[in-house]
């Protein structure tokens, strides 16, 4: 009975606060004539479907906080330490097998997946489908065949994830297909030269090592000359450095051929 009261208390209190607002909207319209009633009411309406939109503005952010905060668990929990012999005051996730920590991250990322729309959804199918590849090899390789067929930043990680599955499963020809079609997308969470890089490697496992070599050659070279809309040396990323120590280990002397580095790399 308590609760009732205080309930209707609460309501009284909202239909008080309702006419009171509507009362005053009547008083200040009765002080302009003809049209102005009509404009105070639409400048209301304003002012009320602004505070709508402030109040779903502010749960959309509390809901991508709230989902932001379950993906970082899900994530620390897909990069926990492995150990056998795991320490029983550990503060973070520790693992005893490879399995059974994919096993606990397909866990978390489905509870996201479950509760959250996208990029949220998407990402956690991306981490699923990479546990799956351990505890379940053939499913995962389908889950990130599925993934790599849409758009933006979750596929192009989906079709690279692929590709690499399919070079450690010995399926050379699909693998190097797949990293020729990352190059050509220019995208920047996996660059031409990450792909490129992997693809040149696909190729010296195929026994192709002119064609590996030239590759890394025209990468490291295109790097090495590069310049920026000030026409300033672009700095060698990571994947040009190794493409480097890869050309200098398959074919030495094609690599004295290359450009002398940047001069913002010496």
């Amino acid at each position: 009975m308590a609760k009732y009261k205080k309930k209707r208390a609460r309501e009284l209190k909202h239909d008080k606060f309702r006419d009171t607002t509507m009362l005053l909207a009547d008083r200040m319209a009765e002080r302009v004539a003809g049209r102005g009633r009509q404009v105070l009411y639409i400048i209301l309406g304003v002012v009320l479907a602004a505070a709508a939109g402030y109040g779903i503005y502010r749960w959309s952010h509390k809901k991508s906080e709230e989902a932001e905060a379950a993906m970082g668990r899900a994530i620390a929990i897909a990069r926990a330490e492995i150990n056998a012999n795991p320490p029983a005051n550990s503060k973070d996730p520790v693992f005893s097998t490879e399995e059974e920590r994919a096993r606990r991250t397909i866990e978390e990322f489905r509870k996201v997946e479950a509760k959250y729309g996208d990029p949220y959804r998407s990402e956690a199918r991306l981490f699923i489908a990479r546990s799956l590849l351990i505890t379940d090899h053939d499913k995962g390789v389908a889950e990130l065949q599925s993934l790599s067929t849409g758009s933006g930043e979750t596929a192009v990680l989906a079709k690279f994830a692929l590709a690499q599955a399919k070079e450690s499963d010995g399926k050379l020809d699909e693998a190097a297909g797949l990293y020729s079609e990352i190059a050509k997308m220019n995208a920047k969470l996996v660059t031409p030269e990450s792909a490129n890089l992997r693809l040149a490697k696909v190729y010296e496992k195929q026994g192709k090592n002119k064609e590996a070599a030239d590759l890394l050659f025209n990468m490291v070279s295109a790097a090495r000359t590069a310049k920026d809309k000030d026409g300033k040396a672009i700095p060698e990323s990571a994947a040009s450095r190794e493409a480097t120590q890869e050309l200098l280990k398959l074919d030495p002397e094609r690599h004295k051929q290359l450009p002398a580095p940047p001069l913002t790399d010496l």
